[in-house]
């Protein structure tokens, strides 16, 4: 049998075979259906992307069904349980674990790129105390570009690899630094000796000169984190990462595009949403009276449902786990409360079932950042650290594809059509 799709015009009552590949027609394939011959060709229409594969890779899997995440073919679960942000960060952009000297080489690597330019701190300076911190953070890493003009040569393998290890060791110090300039704190260099979790929140947290020592449930939690928001597959920010790659844009320019796009509520704000709605809700005893609006209409329940997942999202449970742990450090949040009775009412209530609207990553991610000490708007700045490699790794991939080309939606135009210009003496 023909791995062929057979498609029937019935405005011209011709058929056409379009090869199957990977599941999967080229939309190209498309543009052979015609009335006319003059006609540009028939196209798809997808809004959102909701059913268009723009790529073929190999770094992410996911089965929204079944709730899998892989990175590079390995479960979720293990990495959280077993590995660390730098090397889940290597395994990544590399396609395979990397071993005990490569890390080591890897983290070091990282280390030495960590301090930023004397140039950036001064534009850090330049921005105002109530600046949102992603704001500054995607100009930042933008302004990179201007101090690295060699990650222009994107095609030179070693070049672009010192810039890929420049962008993920700078991005915790930007985020970093951002939070103590809105707090009018002064800069804490980083410390080489600590790892990439604790590196950060010593500069986060840490005092000028003064040594750092992070408390080890904590910087696990937070690296633990990092590794759950690393990838996932063609998301907003990864597919802008991609496009404004596809023009041969330097990393540091693609990633503040793709940063821009993670700023934006319906992507990267959503944990903060959570916690708005759990204050909101003020207790557990209100939860029940909150389930009743929902399935009214007349509130949402936030951290619930996906766009990609329609069971469990396997990261949910993993920041769940990590919730209990934080707590026992920084003391338990009352929020938490809600937020468990609240998932325990909504996974029983068939008005949720059936929609398959389970917790997803930003259910509980929110309380573990604000416990931390934290405040809400540097969520995203938390979640773009994370997603640094992701973001590299689909780049790097999408330009070693030679079927990419820069990116150029088609359009169904519905304007008006050609008409003559009309001065202004006859309007």
């Amino acid at each position: 049998m023909a791995d062929t799709l057979t498609i029937t015009d019935n405005r011209t009552g011709r058929q056409y075979e379009i090869p199957i590949t990977d599941g999967t027609i080229r939309a190209i394939d498309l543009r052979q259906i015609k009335v006319d011959p003059d006609e540009f060709g028939m196209m798809s229409y997808d809004p959102a992307f909701q059913n268009t594969a723009s790529c073929r890779s190999r770094v992410t899997f996911i089965d929204g069904d079944k709730g899998i995440l892989r990175y590079r073919g390995y479960p979720i679960e293990q990495l959280a349980e077993h590995s660390t942000f730098t090397e889940t960060a290597y395994l990544l952009l590399n396609g395979e674990l990397p071993t005990a000297a490569e890390l080591e080489s890897w983290e070091a690597e990282l280390g030495g790129h960590a301090p930023l330019p004397e140039g950036i701190k001064s534009l850090l300076d330049g921005f105002q105390p109530d600046a949102h911190p992603m704001g500054v953070f995607l100009s930042s890493v933008g302004a990179l570009s201007t101090y690295y003009p060699d990650a222009k040569q994107i095609f030179d393998d070693e070049n672009r690899r010192i810039q890929v290890a420049r962008l993920i060791a700078k991005a915790p110090a930007i985020g970093a630094y951002s939070y103590r300039h809105a707090n009018g704190l002064p800069y804490v260099d980083p410390d080489s000796s600590l790892g990439f979790a604790g590196r950060f929140l010593g500069m986060l947290f840490g005092e000028p000169g003064a040594p750092y020592t992070p408390d080890p449930v904590l910087e696990r939690a937070l690296d633990i984190l990092f590794i759950l928001h690393a990838d996932h597959e063609q998301n907003c920010s990864t597919s802008a990462m991609r496009g404004i790659g596809s023009s041969q844009a330097d990393p540091f320019a693609s990633m503040a595009g793709a940063a821009a796009a993670l700023y934006g509520p319906l992507h990267g704000g959503a944990n903060e949403a959570v916690l708005r709605m759990l204050a909101a809700i003020g207790s557990v005893d209100n939860v029940p009276d909150f389930i009743k609006k929902v399935k009214a209409g007349e509130g949402r329940l936030m951290g619930f449902g996906h766009r990609v997942y329609k069971s469990y999202d396997p990261r949910a449970t993993v920041i769940k786990e990590q919730a209990y742990r934080v707590f026992e450090v920084t003391g338990r949040n009352p929020l938490l409360d809600i937020a468990i009775e609240l998932e325990r009412i909504a996974l029983q209530d068939d008005y949720f079932v059936q929609r398959r609207l389970y917790p997803n990553v930003d259910f509980y991610s929110g309380l573990i950042y604000e416990a931390m000490g934290f405040k809400p708007a540097m969520f995203t700045v938390l979640f773009a650290i994370g997603r640094a490699p992701g973001w590299i790794a689909q780049w790097q991939e999408m330009l070693r594809d030679k079927a990419q080309k820069i990116a150029r939606p088609r359009q169904i135009y519905l304007g008006a059509g050609e008409r003559d210009y009309v001065p202004m003496d006859q309007r």
